[in-house]
């Protein structure tokens, strides 16, 4: 399957391989390809011919988050708009984190923003180094609101805290250390890693490897619709702040913001 912003091909054994493929804009996150990973997560849940799934990217990054044209809807969007288009994205996490199958993420580049709840909905990420992470939000004044809750259950309150709070940006083994990525391996070893963690899932009993996931999932943090609910709803509140006018009107306009010293 082919459509504008994704790629899905499955082989033989039953191992799918979701590509994001906006290799242009470094796979960021449109509206487009918000539908489009909704839609395919929904697919690949009832579809008993697939064991696995691998997400991958094309081009220099994973993703880097938001869209820009995106974006700039939301700086002048209403309340309403902004709190439904928030939804959407949330509804993208929530149906991929939900896929009962195992999902590996095969990262490259650079992953920010959304790139990093991307990954957080995986149950194993192998990253090549060199990559980066960041949770670049509170640079424009805003949170990171939508993916929050799968950031938190993959790391933790305590280790997410500091990151979501600078935006600064870490590498590989920062992030294999917090927990959010699975193995590190040079650039030259990512295919081999990633066939090796499928093969790890591929001797165990399709059904149950499924029941274990929602097992797992059940024992943590429940991320509920009301969960998800309030995360929007402090998303649309710090959208109205004057620090979030001033910290996209800085992106955009490409100057610092009035707090960067």
């Amino acid at each position: 399957m082919t459509s504008r912003t994704i790629r899905l091909a499955v082989d033989e054994r039953g191992v799918a391989r979701l590509t994001l493929a906006r290799p242009d804009k470094h796979n960021a996150l449109s509206a487009a390809m918000i539908g489009e990973l909704t839609d395919v997560a929904g697919r690949l849940a009832v579809d008993a011919t697939v064991r696995v799934v691998i997400l991958d990217a094309e081009g220099k990054s994973f993703c880097a988050g938001g869209d820009l044209d995106w974006m700039r809807e939301q700086f002048s969007a209403d309340r309403q708009t902004r709190v439904a288009e928030a939804t959407r994205l949330a509804m993208m996490f929530k149906a991929l984190n939900e896929v009962p199958k195992p999902v590996i993420a095969r990262v490259h580049g650079n992953a920010f923003g959304g790139g990093v709840g991307l990954i957080s909905v995986c149950d194993a990420v192998i990253a090549a180094s060199p990559v980066k992470f960041g949770l670049t939000e509170t640079r424009l004044g805003l949170i990171p609101a939508t993916i929050s809750p799968y950031v938190i259950a993959r790391i933790g309150e305590g280790k997410a805290r500091p990151l979501f709070m600078t935006a600064r940006i870490f590498d590989a083994e920062e992030a294999r250390t917090s927990g959010l990525v699975t193995t590190v391996v040079d650039g030259d070893g990512l295919d081999a890693a990633v066939e090796a963690e499928v093969a790890s899932y591929l001797v165990a009993a399709p059904g149950a490897a499924g029941r274990a996931k929602r097992l797992a999932r059940s024992l943590g943090n429940a991320i509920t619709d009301d969960v998800i609910a309030r995360t929007i709803e402090q998303l649309a509140d710090t959208w109205e702040t004057e620090e979030a006018r001033e910290g996209v009107s800085a992106f955009f306009e490409r100057r610092d913001p009035s707090w960067q010293r």
